[in-house]
């Protein structure tokens, strides 16, 4: 087996304070609520939690992909719940958010990919805190145009899909996903007039020419948002890190993305989809103003 490589310097982190973690964590359990934070292990759950914010993980914890980077459990998915929708704005409610972030499992199970799950869920956060903004990071619905326009037909401040990484290594990667398929999502909802945005992990063995080329491509579908992070392995039984971006990297490709018309860019080694995602659509809204 692979040796893994050593984690650099700038991987260490203080710990957050405990500040909202217990609310959080009461209100999720009582409601039979999952989030992004714990299924897909991410590095900043203590600072968001300790915030009060969580990023919603809707249709269940299991996802019917087998991705090869992802902590998200691969066992046999869940019925949707249809409770889901109203538990969700009730938490939104509860911890006081004005900006809800909603992440979904791939249900390549289910005819509409889920679709109709994640339009009412975005529809009763509407209804429970009027004026609400709302991002949604959706799969990508087995190219379904139909199903796309559900979501998209429920108004969603921000339309996020990530390409997750260039598209030489979508075999290893992301065996079930297609580059141009996801590609698409994005170039319809920017045609529609949504804010659009997406996101790559660096670290798995991309090129840096590569990921030049993929921001183009976002670029030229219509993407307005961008975030770039580093790739953590959750495990020993997912693809290894392949390299450790230094934190000048992050920089350079932060002011590229920018030259090249992004409107809002987060890029460094803990940036997630999700991560502060208020506060990078507000950038790109007075961006896109002026």
């Amino acid at each position: 087996m692979e040796r893994p490589l050593r984690k650099p310097p700038w991987l260490r982190r203080r710990l957050p304070a405990v500040g909202r973690t217990d609310e959080v964590c009461g209100t999720l359990e009582e409601l039979h609520l999952h989030t992004v934070c714990v299924s897909a292990q991410c590095p900043n759950q203590g600072e968001c939690f300790g915030r009060g914010t969580a990023t919603f993980l809707l249709l269940g914890p299991n996802c019917t992909r087998r991705c090869r980077f992802c902590a998200v459990d691969k066992k046999a998915p869940l019925p949707v719940d249809p409770e889901e929708p109203a538990h969700t704005a009730q938490a939104a409610r509860r911890l006081g958010l004005r900006f809800c972030v909603l992440t979904m499992v791939t249900r390549d199970d289910l005819p509409d990919g889920g679709a109709a799950q994640v339009a009412r869920t975005i529809e009763a956060i509407r209804q429970a805190i009027p004026g609400a903004g709302v991002e949604v990071l959706i799969s990508d619905l087995g190219g379904d145009a139909a199903a796309l326009e559900t979501v998209l037909a429920a108004r969603p401040e921000v339309l996020n899909h990530n390409l997750e990484t260039v598209p030489r290594l979508y075999g290893e990667v992301r065996p079930q996903a297609d580059y141009q398929r996801s590609l698409e999502v994005i170039r319809r909802a920017a045609r529609r007039g949504f804010v659009t945005k997406s996101g790559l992990m660096l670290g798995l063995g991309e090129e840096r020419g590569e990921v030049e080329a993929v921001l183009k491509d976002l670029r030229g579908a219509g993407c307005h948002l961008l975030t770039l992070g580093q790739y953590l392995a959750p495990s020993r039984h997912h693809l290894p890190v392949r390299r450790y971006p230094p934190p000048e990297e992050w920089e350079e490709l932060r002011r590229l993305a920018l030259e090249m018309g992004f409107l809002g860019v987060a890029s460094g080694p803990f940036v997630r989809s999700s991560y502060q995602a208020e506060g990078l659509y507000r950038t790109a809204l007075k961006r896109r103003v002026r």
